[in-house]
């Protein structure tokens, strides 16, 4: 154990410790990305000794420029625990394992150009492919109906515009436009509400149709952004609010801690 390293005083075995630990940290949490423009660790634990035991006051994490399963880009992400209790005879052997499981405040921001870049992710673009909803078949003559060129506007107040484009068996490029409030429901999912299509902007005759394509397009939506799908290795995301703040897109909440990364 460290409490056995000879010629260190016990104050000096925990800065050790604490040096090993952010340096194990670091390289754990750098596998739950397939890129990272840089990833920051940081271990309170005052007085360094208490690390001799197996406790740390606080630990924090900051990314940014991520990337998520090599298409989900994530401009930053934060975590930051509360004490938290380790094992200290795995961190000897170069992993982190949790006594128990932990909470982590967690703060993320998305950009507008990433969200929109989402939408052309591999793990994406089936959901809005070949879709035989009832409404849409309704619609094409029962043809399936594929969504495309979606795109985010972020406007203040966490309301957005979305954009995109279909093709029916007897039109091809037909516009859709729909404006609506992001929310945040049961901590897990994303939803659009208060939705308006917003067609003011699109020729007479293609107005009707545009509108209920939207309203489709809609319902597409707001049953594909559940956190559970993106879940990290040993970690769940909940989120409590977001915000939007310009061209990003803020989220608030918590972290479930169940393991480090790869370290079970």
């Amino acid at each position: 154990m460290l409490g056995r390293l000879p010629g260190l005083s016990g104050s000096r075995q925990g800065d050790v410790g604490e040096r090993m630990l952010n340096a194990v940290a670091t390289q754990s949490l750098r596998q739950l990305f397939s890129q990272a423009g840089g990833l920051e660790v940081e271990i309170r634990c005052s007085p360094p000794s208490k690390l001799l035991q197996g406790t740390i006051d606080s630990f924090k994490m900051h990314g940014h420029d991520l990337v998520i399963r090599r298409e989900f880009y994530t401009a930053e992400m934060t975590f930051e625990t509360d004490t938290v209790a380790i094992d200290m005879g795995a961190l000897l052997a170069g992993k982190i394992r949790l006594k128990q499981p932990t909470q982590a405040i967690a703060h993320v921001v998305l950009t507008e150009e990433a969200i929109n870049r989402a939408f052309e992710a591999e793990l994406v673009k089936p959901r809005l492919s070949n879709l035989e909803n009832p409404e849409l078949t309704a619609l094409s003559g029962g043809e399936p109906v594929t969504f495309r060129d979606v795109n985010v506007t972020l406007l203040p107040q966490q309301r957005v515009v979305v954009a995109a484009v279909t093709d029916l068996p007897n039109r091809d490029n037909v516009p859709l436009c729909l404006q609506a409030t992001l929310e945040v429901q049961k901590r897990r999912r994303l939803t659009f509400t208060n939705a308006e299509a917003d067609v003011a902007s699109m020729p007479e005759s293609v107005r009707p149709l545009s509108k209920l394509l939207s309203n489709a397009l809609l319902e597409v939506l707001n049953g594909m952004v559940d956190l559970d799908r993106f879940d990290l290795d040993g970690i769940t995301l909940r989120l409590n609010r977001l915000e939007t703040q310009g061209q990003n897109l803020v989220f608030s909440g918590y972290a479930q801690v169940e393991h480090f990364p790869g370290m079970m």
